[in-house]
């Protein structure tokens, strides 16, 4: 079957999640050769909440439940811990109604003494927990990371 200019200019069928397809809907998962802007665009298509928290600056685990409450924009306080993060974005956002899934993105997670390879898996855990979460409620929640 010839192809004609039409054909390809044409975008795929689905190609709204193309920067998300062959991804599992529930994983916490390296950046690697996403974009931000790509990640976004693809959950604006889907109508799913990016979540998107520059951790550039964060020296401590404080600094880092900070950013992540407050550029998250979560309603509920973040607080001193991980378990308090883990809350705040898992059942009082399920209780608030319907959610149509997440696409989170962590950049720039520190590596330095105050925030060890042992506090990053920690952190990652938290968004691997959340992922089981919104799985078992059949809700998608992709979260991707990169360090500096």
């Amino acid at each position: 079957m010839p192809l004609d200019q039409a054909t390809l200019s044409a975008p795929p069928l689905g190609s709204a999640d193309l920067p998300l397809r062959g991804i599992r809907p529930n994983i916490v998962q390296s950046i690697r050769a996403f974009r931000v802007q790509e990640l976004q665009d693809a959950a604006q298509k889907l109508g799913h909440h990016f979540l998107y928290a520059n951790l550039a600056q964060a020296q401590t685990k404080q600094d880092i439940l900070d950013m992540i409450g407050q550029q998250f924009m979560l309603s509920v306080p973040v607080g001193k811990n991980f378990d308090s993060l883990y809350d705040s974005i898992t059942d009082p956002v399920h209780k608030s109604g319907p959610q149509p899934g997440f696409v989170a993105v962590l950049e720039h997670v520190p590596a330095n003494a105050k925030f060890d390879k042992e506090a990053r898996e920690q952190l990652l855990d938290i968004f691997r927990d959340a992922a089981d979460y919104w799985g078992d409620r059949k809700i998608p929640f992709r979260c991707f990371y990169s360090f500096p």
